[in-house]
């Protein structure tokens, strides 16, 4: 093959490859970033930035302690709507005294386990819409319980 032929050929390919790109910003993988940042923003709370939970996605125990947590009771722990300092500084930054924590039972713990639901209230009783997060590991991990 002579040098003449090369060039050519080497155009051809080139031609070819950036006629594969898509350089407008609005090819297959541009869609697919801008879907993804969507659903990204739509899982997660855009206050504190933590991933949500549906309320039928909790475990039952959960979904039971968040009932009585909006009818204001009886809890079955002596420590459920107590102060949670949020000390971890992994919840939004609130008033000292807004957060409330609560027991969510584990089945086969002897003592309150390690899940719990916090809710941003001034009182024991959280309102249905109440800002409440749920940590399977005792304060190391949130999701935001979508109201």
């Amino acid at each position: 093959m002579s040098r003449r032929h090369r060039l050519p050929l080497a155009a051809v390919l080139l031609a070819g490859l950036l006629a594969a790109c898509d350089f407008s910003g609005g090819g297959q993988q541009a869609r697919q970033t801008t879907t993804t940042s969507t659903t990204t923003r739509l899982t997660r709370d855009p206050v504190s930035g933590l991933p949500f939970v549906a309320v039928r996605d909790l475990p039952p125990e959960g979904q039971r302690t968040l009932r009585l947590i909006r009818a204001g009771g009886p809890f079955p722990y002596r420590k459920d709507g107590s102060v949670f300092g949020n000390r971890e500084g992994v919840l939004p930054g609130r008033p000292s005294g807004s957060y409330r924590e609560y027991t969510v039972p584990t089945p086969g713990e002897g003592d309150r386990g390690a899940r719990r639901i916090i809710c941003v209230t001034e009182r024991p009783q959280a309102p249905p819409a109440a800002e409440c997060y749920y940590s399977a590991d005792h304060y190391t991990t949130f999701r935001r319980i979508q109201p």
